[in-house]
């Protein structure tokens, strides 16, 4: 799969004004205590306004929440997974995950912009400069597989979510097999979430916390791994038919 970049930065200092605005907004976000409002004490403490509100007024609920998980993860702001829960209690399993999964493909996909216009050129030269680097490797085989590989970033949380929004960015992968990968790639997990929020409501009655943990259990992450695994399956059919083509040729 040909991953060339299709976002092509511009030149000057107006590259960086994207990533500037990024830091404005994570400097507002700590300095107004918006912080405090992505928590479980936060939800546990306005949940009947935000039921309310949203019965009252059901499509700028709607909309105020995905642009607010937008800027969460445009930012690469904590509190993601609590917005997520949030939405689950407030729209329900499903639409909340619907709604989640379009958000966080949108605001990733701003930040990739930003990274990719800030910093993309010159992080490839540096990597493009040492030829034979691990870097320059790492990046060969990203551009080979990069759907394959972000899909199985995206299923299984091994890594933070705005590390895995920013490394393709700085290894040249097209914008569209990113935001394709992103969409289905979260999808799994962005529902399971939801529907711990969807179930918040006895959790709240019995004074305890969610478990946030659902996701490795074995129910819910076998099938998760198994779509990683398929996945990757791509990959090993390459590298396998590879070593057999060579093999064949130094037989021959």
């Amino acid at each position: 799969m040909n991953t060339q970049s299709d976002v092509a930065p511009p030149k000057g200092a107006k590259r960086y004004v994207p990533i500037a605005l990024v830091v404005v907004g994570i400097v507002l976000f700590v300095a107004t205590g918006a912080y405090e409002y992505l928590s479980f004490e936060a939800l546990s403490r306005h949940r009947a306004d935000l039921l309310q509100y949203a019965e009252a007024h059901a499509i700028a609920a709607v909309l105020l929440f995905m642009l607010a998980y937008v800027v969460v993860v445009a930012l690469s702001l904590p509190g993601g997974v609590w917005l997520t829960l949030a939405g689950g209690f407030v729209f329900g399993g499903w639409a909340a995950g619907l709604y989640v999964v379009f958000s966080a493909t949108v605001g990733a996909t701003l930040i990739f912009l930003a990274a990719r216009y800030a910093f993309a050129d010159l992080f490839r030269d540096r990597v493009l400069s040492g030829s034979g680097s691990s870097l320059a490797k790492m990046e060969a085989g990203f551009r080979k597989n990069a759907f394959n590989y972000l899909m199985v970033l995206r299923l299984v949380p091994l890594f933070p979510f705005w590390l895995v929004n920013l490394a393709p960015a700085l290894l040249d992968v097209r914008l569209s097999t990113y935001v394709v990968a992103t969409f289905f790639g979260i999808i799994p997990g962005t529902f399971v979430y939801a529907h711990v929020g969807a179930g918040l409501g006895a959790v709240f009655e019995s004074g305890r916390e969610p478990d946030l943990g659902v996701i490795f259990q074995p129910a819910v992450l076998v099938p998760i791994l198994g779509l990683a695994a398929l996945s990757l399956a791509p990959i090993a059919y390459q590298k396998f038919k590879g070593r057999k083509l060579k093999g064949s040729g130094e037989t021959s």
